[in-house]
């Protein structure tokens, strides 16, 4: 396996980052300690050494501390980042990362970020409260190693805040052979890594859209010796600009394959043939008009407890089968598992508020009610 250098940084990470925010969970809906330590410790054994949970997933922090344990901290770059959304005045930043140390059971954070920054959290929380001056003097008290912010709204706004200070040492963007010219994008790209940042991709498989494919696209893979994972992991090793890839598992199996593309990954690895084949992934994918939800479930603050991301897979699942009866079916089966279903809706929008897609929730549930009202 190749470690990648990490943008202008002296160090060197795995091609695979292990994202502690789809963990498996047991049968109270907790997250499964055990199976997790045997899926990290696994990858860790492995060779991978980057590890990535944040403040706002819920008890990732807690357990990613646990599983850490027995020597295994030691091997591995820790990330995590602060909720710059939860922030009422400049002193929350401190409380954030102190309470971030203690869950990790850590005394430093290797890579810290600013969470999810768009054009709102940036004016009306970073620079009201100058947290990018708190984020370096926190690297400079030697509770952070590394500095950085994760970003989700347009191209100008990514700029903007990577040329704000010198000081940024890496950042986190969402990126896949689907969302080429979305927030960031492939610009984005470019512009970091050209400014020396390590670049870190989040969102691969955008939320397993591109693991489980519609069927013509299968075929676009078909007899290639590569899985739609192992094509949409292999899309983003493929480029030098590319620091590591996160991927968020859920079991062991999953673990298991992740590691095994790991090992191959290399920069440069595609031939034409290959970057031909993603193209016409591309233009096959272009057929269906689905909604771009990655099923990070930040809009679970719903006050109705509307499932919205199980919402937007039924609808999407019948945007790629077009078969009404079967994902009917399917949308109400689970109706109360995840919560409720979107005639609930009351259109307060709160949720639109923490979604990292701007999608416009409401919105759109009430396009799916109506899809399944039919």
């Amino acid at each position: 396996m190749e470690y990648r250098r990490f943008g202008k940084l002296d160090i060197k990470v795995s091609p695979l980052g292990f994202g502690m925010m789809r963990l498996p969970v047991d049968a109270s809906k907790n997250i499964d300690e055990k199976q997790t330590a045997r899926m990290v410790h696994q990858a860790i054994e492995k060779g991978l050494n980057y590890i990535d949970t944040a403040y706002s997933y819920k008890g990732s922090e807690l357990v990613t501390g646990k599983v850490l344990k027995g020597g295994y901290r030691e091997k591995v770059y820790l990330a995590t980042k602060s909720p710059v959304w939860l922030a009422e005045k400049p002193e929350d930043f401190q409380r954030f990362l102190d309470e971030s140390l203690k869950a990790l059971d850590t005394d430093y954070i290797d890579f810290y970020m600013l969470h999810s920054l768009d054009s709102n959290l940036w004016k009306n929380k970073v620079v009201k409260y100058d947290l990018v001056t708190k984020i370096i003097k926190a690297r400079e008290s030697g509770k952070i190693r590394y500095i950085g912010f994760s970003f989700h709204d347009n191209l100008d706004l990514f700029r903007e805040i990577t040329d704000i200070t010198p000081e940024w040492d890496f950042t986190q963007i969402q990126l896949n052979y689907l969302d080429t010219r979305f927030q960031a994008g492939l610009e984005g790209l470019a512009y970091a890594a050209g400014k020396g940042l390590g670049v870190i991709i989040m969102e691969p498989l955008r939320g397993g859209y591109l693991a489980d494919v519609p069927d013509n696209v299968q075929q676009v893979f078909a007899n290639s010796g590569r899985t739609a994972v192992e094509w949409a992991l292999d899309y983003l090793w493929n480029m030098p600009q590319v620091s590591v890839v996160l991927s968020g598992m859920s079991n062991m199996q999953q673990t298991e394959d992740n590691l095994a593309y790991m090992q191959r990954a290399k920069v440069g690895m595609l031939t034409k043939k290959d970057l031909d084949i993603i193209k016409s992934a591309q233009k096959a994918f272009a057929d269906y008009e689905t909604i771009p939800c990655t099923g990070c479930g930040y809009c679970s603050s719903c006050p109705q407890h509307i499932a919205v991301p199980h919402c937007f897979t039924a609808y999407n699942n019948w945007a790629v089968s077009r078969d009404l009866l079967q994902e009917k079916a399917f949308y109400y089966r689970w109706d109360n598992t995840f919560g409720q279903l979107a005639d609930k809706c009351i259109g307060c929008k709160k949720c639109e508020s923490h979604c990292p897609q701007h999608l416009p929730i409401s919105k759109l549930l009430k396009k799916v009610d109506e899809l399944f009202r039919q």
